[in-house]
């Protein structure tokens, strides 16, 4: 019998989904009107414990409108990684605005440490503006992703900017569920620290609602806003006045009714993929030359992805283990190019980009799912023991 294929990371669908979706289309809710979307967002902002959330159509619709809310322009900068998926930092291009970019630290998150020093040394503090030496530009934010779960060094974050007047745009689309166990920010999600945070629920993503996404935050100003951006910018809804541009960025009911079910299943979702992150780690530790990347102890991640580091002692570089898993029916993935060097960035400013290059050419991201079965995580490690070039 030949053997089934295992996908990197593919939605889990076991819940109620099917119950809220056909309500909705039995009640002929089924575009941006409709309950499941208030009550999506009531619950999400209940579940991540922040003042309020506001849907929208994915995680890059949600970052483009948490850009506009926190009043960035084409006058301005922002401060990006470069070791994150390019939809992180495509909006600062849609409002004008140029990225300055960091590199990443060993958790694969921005490096607080070069951030600091980019901003005592590279810049000016003047009449409550950070200002770029090099192009004499206002840097107003600055965008944190929390990579495939981890988190941030959101402490040292935040200081850095009360102290810079910054904007903080959490992107924690890979991060759902993910939140602090202890220091300062105990108990407080990815997402719901900085100005505004924002999620996606692809079909990759640890829940899903096919596409969609949610902005959060504890500024009720800043998310009265949002919600007003998203939907049109409408100051009148029965005369269809408008007083500003808006986007149609409002999640769909159906959208929202999977998102229900699937939130309902999210903690479970977590359980299986930490139980299956600790079984890989266990097992994966024993083979020569390689690791799977620890997640901060600092936090309750995840797990969304499961990094695995190829060091020069294994048989196999980063391209053939995936060629090689690809001929066991395993599906694997390196991690993004970085952005930086994106044809769309080239000439765009870069700080001191070092150890992300360095990751870039040592992680596989290896399956993850929440229905990974033990069996499947087994053959995966069994594979990666005997090691053949293809």
């Amino acid at each position: 019998m030949s053997r089934k294929f295992i996908p990197l990371s593919v939605p889990n669908l076991k819940g109620k989904e099917l119950e809220y979706i056909t309500h909705a289309v039995e009640t002929e809710w089924v575009s941006t009107g409709g309950p499941y979307v208030n009550d999506f967002e009531l619950k999400v902002a209940e579940y991540t414990k922040c003042k309020g959330a506001v849907s929208c159509q994915n995680g890059t619709s949600g970052l483009h409108i948490a850009l506009e809310v926190c009043g960035v322009t084409k006058e301005d900068e922002v401060i990006v990684p470069t070791l994150t998926f390019i939809a992180a930092v495509n909006p600062v291009k849609y409002v004008g605005a140029e990225p300055v970019f960091m590199d990443c630290d060993d958790s694969l998150t921005m490096d607080v440490d070069k951030l600091k020093y980019f901003c005592e040394t590279e810049c000016s503090f003047t009449n409550g503006k950070l200002i770029n030496n090099v192009t004499e530009k206002h840097i107003k934010a600055m965008i944190v992703v929390h990579v495939f779960g981890n988190m941030a060094d959101m402490e040292r974050i935040i200081e850095i900017a009360n102290k810079y007047n910054l904007k903080v745009i959490e992107d924690a689309t890979e991060a759902m569920g993910t939140y602090y166990i202890e220091g300062k920010y105990k108990g407080k999600h990815a997402g719901t620290i900085g100005d505004m945070g924002v999620y996606s629920f692809n079909g990759n993503k640890i829940m899903t609602t096919g596409g969609g996404g949610m902005i959060v935050s504890d500024n009720e100003e800043l998310l009265g806003r949002a919600k007003h951006l998203t939907t049109q910018a409408k100051s009148d809804e029965l005369y269809y006045t408008h007083d500003e541009i808006g986007y149609n960025y409002r999640m769909t009911n159906l959208q929202a009714a999977l998102g229900l079910a699937q939130l309902e299943k999210l903690e479970d979702f977590i359980k299986v993929k930490k139980d299956n992150y600790d079984f890989y780690k266990d097992e994966i530790q024993k083979i020569s030359g390689l690791e799977i990347l620890a997640f901060k102890d600092t936090i309750r991640p995840n797990y969304w992805f499961y990094a695995l580091y190829v060091e020069q002692g294994y048989a196999l570089n980063r391209d053939q283990i995936i060629k090689y898993l690809a001929s066991k029916k395993i599906q694997a993935r390196p991690i993004w190019g970085l952005i930086s060097d994106q044809k769309p960035y080239e000439g765009s400013q870069t700080h001191k980009i070092d150890k992300a290059g360095q990751y870039l050419e040592k992680v596989v991201n290896i399956p993850c799912s929440s229905n990974l079965s033990r069996e499947d995580v087994a053959y995966v490690i069994e594979c990666l023991k005997q090691p053949e070039v293809i």
